[in-house]
């Protein structure tokens, strides 16, 4: 009762927070909407953003939104199919179908609470497969670990390519004091030396512990956990896992650079533009809220803004690429997943179907 008490008002938070983010944002583009209405010689009260959202999504080009859709969706086909190439090392031949739609359920959980989606991915493919969570869960972060390298990547090739108008932005918005102090807080530094402390004690003395019982189960949980992690380097084809890899983010990419075309507002912007408003969208996702609602809104019409989009043109065009992803996809595919991998298992473990 406690737990779910506490994972209930967990959830209550990073909703709360992300709802909190994303009427900041709102307040922030309606002002600036209302200014502009003003320069034009319109009554500011009566332009309404929310009105404004409305039309745009009334006017959206829904067919590039379906292609964008499909653009998801094969991303996570390649997904599913490099976590197989991780799961093989370890005995685990997972169906596609748990695979596939459980990447789905933890982007669904994701949306209640921000990162415990790899968590209820990695227990619910154990569940169904029969295998240890702990060394699923050493693929999942395998599998997360790769996309922050290549997270990290396309941020250098978004430098690359745009720099001055990357670099001049956060120049403009950076605030570095903050990180120095943090950096300089003596606080960090002496939790950092019990922390270091107390880890080199617990391998020092490790064998003195080794027949606790529960000194024993977390060192099955983390040996489980090593062998996943290890599954990497028994990949059998990794020119296969690569290819998977770089396909998933070139899907990725070209879900905002092909929405680009879904709205009038920008149509009109290229592959450069894409690249930049991906990946500070990418980081709006990154930050914990729910799906990464308001910080998602506020990146990407911040780097929109760099390209000369009105602020709530890019706000227009934010909201129509996470409702149709993070909202209607994730949610979708989730209860979808939900629902349907208790009935494919149990036929293909040959169970009768429920009276």
């Amino acid at each position: 009762m406690r737990a779910r008490l506490k994972n209930a008002l967990r959830f209550v938070l990073y909703l709360g927070t992300g709802v909190a983010i994303l009427w900041i944002v709102f307040n922030r583009q309606q002002k600036s909407y209302q200014a502009k209405c003003a320069l034009e010689g319109q009554d500011p009260s009566e332009c309404h953003l929310a009105t404004k959202i409305l039309q745009d999504f009334g006017s959206a080009d829904w067919l590039w939104i379906l292609v964008v859709l499909g653009a998801f969706m094969l991303s996570n086909i390649h997904r599913a199919i490099r976590w197989q190439m991780l799961l093989e090392p370890l005995g685990i031949k997972a169906s596609f179908y748990n695979r596939f739609f459980t990447v789905m359920i933890g982007y669904f959980a994701n949306l209640g609470l921000p990162r415990i989606g790899e968590l209820v991915r990695a227990a619910t493919l154990a569940r169904y497969e029969d295998a240890k969570t702990q060394q699923v869960m050493g693929t999942v972060v395998i599998d997360r670990m790769f996309d922050a390298v290549s997270m990290a990547l396309i941020v250098a090739l978004a430098v690359f390519l745009d720099g001055p108008r990357i670099l001049g932005y956060l120049s403009r918005n950076a605030e570095t004091g903050s990180m120095t102090d943090l950096m300089l807080s003596p606080y960090l530094w002496i939790a950092a030396f019990i922390g270091t402390g107390t880890l080199y004690a617990l391998y020092r003395y490790r064998a003195r512990y080794a027949g606790h019982p529960v000194a024993a189960r977390i060192i099955e949980v983390l040996r489980g956990f090593r062998d996943g992690l290890g599954s990497v380097r028994r990949v059998r084809q990794p020119g296969w896992f690569l290819f998977h890899s770089v396909m998933i983010w070139v899907m990725y990419y070209l879900m905002t650079l092909l929405c680009f075309n879904a709205f009038a507002g920008t149509a009109h912007l290229g592959p450069v533009a894409g690249l930049t408003t991906f990946v500070f969208g990418s980081f709006g996702i990154i930050i914990p809220a729910p799906g990464g609602m308001g910080t998602f809104q506020f990146l990407v019409s911040e780097a929109l803004v760099m390209y000369g989009i009105p602020g709530e043109d890019g706000f227009s065009f934010s909201m129509i690429l996470f409702f149709s992803i993070q909202i209607f996809c994730n949610i979708l595919f989730g209860l979808l997943g939900l629902l349907l991998l208790p009935v494919l298992n149990r036929r293909r473990s040959g169970q009768p179907e429920p009276a």
